[in-house]
């Protein structure tokens, strides 16, 4: 007889009945407030996160933007200081310094389906001579779900000449990536998930589980280390990619989720050609060839990371799960991670550094996995500096 066998017939009936219950509904719990609370549980493991600062500590220099959004999840700035936000269900809005929302049209074909839908964003850093903006999106294709990188044309809050630029990008209802960003060789560099299929990150055929890295029309640039799009590889779910002074990649992506396994979320200094071990290695565990993460959660307190920016030396980046905006000091070894906000706007998504030299960064409570307040979902603006 196995231990599970055993363990389930000395547990009183009504208990067991629970279980099962449980692993059953644990497919569609996460979209509500029961699996949220179920969640709250802590498991045993390597905490990183420190108490950091609260709103309050900010005075007046925390400012809502905008409210009323529904499930953003990217954030990029235009050269009039006005923010293009994606919203996961298929809409793109621009919103003013002023807080005035715009509604961007001519933007169609997205998927919304469980993660996937209207993801990331990027700018083309030419965009004052060519209008061209980035958007990653879930579609569907004759064989199924697949993610994109689209290429558009932006002129008075509408979208034309649409290209596609990546295509084939694995999709599913669940980890899809989504992170989009030109480096300073301007190369546009792409993370995506291994949407559900954790073998396919080890597999350099795939699109799926890498940080991809093209050049702005999707052709191969020269110095990519395999000669496909493939910059690095061993990813589970690539949700933030952000740049530092040095000019070094860092990346955030969510570890590993489950019933009674969860955390080990993970910050990765990304260079080329590297495996970063998903899911042969995860946590401080080593291997031959793979590289560990620069610094990851543990398991007690999942971060669930989502966008980064870098600012005044420090790594900024979204928590989902942990709710928080967390601040990781890159600079130091090992790498101390703190917790701000913790609690204090709920789920957090999307994190930029404003050309204003300020913090933007959008709540996630609308989208599905939230305690929604009355005027979520919002974009916030901060003060980077108070910040050490």
């Amino acid at each position: 007889m196995t231990f599970q066998n055993t363990f389930l017939r000395r547990l009183p009936a009504f208990i067991v009945i629970a279980l099962l219950a449980a692993a059953c509904a644990i497919g569609y719990l996460h979209r509500n407030l029961l699996v949220w609370a179920f969640f709250q549980v802590r498991f045993p493991g390597k905490a990183v996160a420190r108490q950091g600062l609260l709103a309050s500590d900010l005075g007046g220099g925390v400012r809502v933007l905008a409210s009323g959004l529904d499930a953003p999840w990217a954030i990029g700035f235009l050269p009039d200081d006005s923010v293009l936000v994606t919203e996961r269900r298929g809409a793109l809005k621009r919103i003013g310094q002023d807080g005035v929302v715009h509604d961007v049209t001519g933007l169609e074909g997205t998927k919304a389906v469980g993660e996937g839908g209207l993801l990331g964003l990027a700018i083309h850093p030419r965009f004052s001579e060519n209008r061209w903006i980035y958007l990653y999106q879930t579609a569907q294709a004759p064989d199924g779900l697949q993610n994109r990188v689209m290429r558009y044309r932006l002129k008075d809050d509408a979208l034309s000449e649409a290209t596609t630029v990546v295509q084939g990008i694995p999709a599913s209802s669940e980890h899809d990536g989504g992170a989009l960003a030109f480096g300073p060789d301007g190369r546009l560099y792409i993370g995506t998930g291994d949407a559900g299929n954790a073998p396919s990150a080890q597999d350099l055929g795939s699109l799926a589980g890498k940080i991809l890295r093209v050049n702005d029309d999707g052709s191969v640039p020269s110095g990519n280390p395999f000669g496909t799009p493939v910059w690095s590889y061993g990813h589970r779910n690539v949700q933030g990619l952000a740049r530092d002074s040095l000019n070094r990649l860092w990346a955030t992506e969510h570890g590993r989720s489950g019933l009674l396994r969860t955390g080990l979320d993970e910050l990765n200094l990304i260079e080329a050609g590297a495996n970063y071990g998903w899911p042969v290695i995860e946590g401080d565990e080593t291997a031959d060839g793979l590289r560990t993460a620069a610094v990851h959660s543990g398991s007690s307190e999942p971060w669930a990371p989502a966008g980064s920016a870098v600012a005044g030396g420090n790594l900024f980046f979204g928590g989902l799960r942990g709710e928080a905006l967390y601040q990781a000091k890159i600079g130091a070894t090992p790498i101390p991670v703190l917790a701000n906000f913790e609690g204090e706007f709920g789920r957090i998504r999307a994190v930029a550094a404003g050309p204003d030299g300020k913090l933007y960064f959008t709540t996630s409570n609308t989208d599905g996995r939230g305690l929604p307040r009355p005027d979520d979902d919002r974009l916030i603006r901060i003060e980077a500096a108070r910040f050490q």
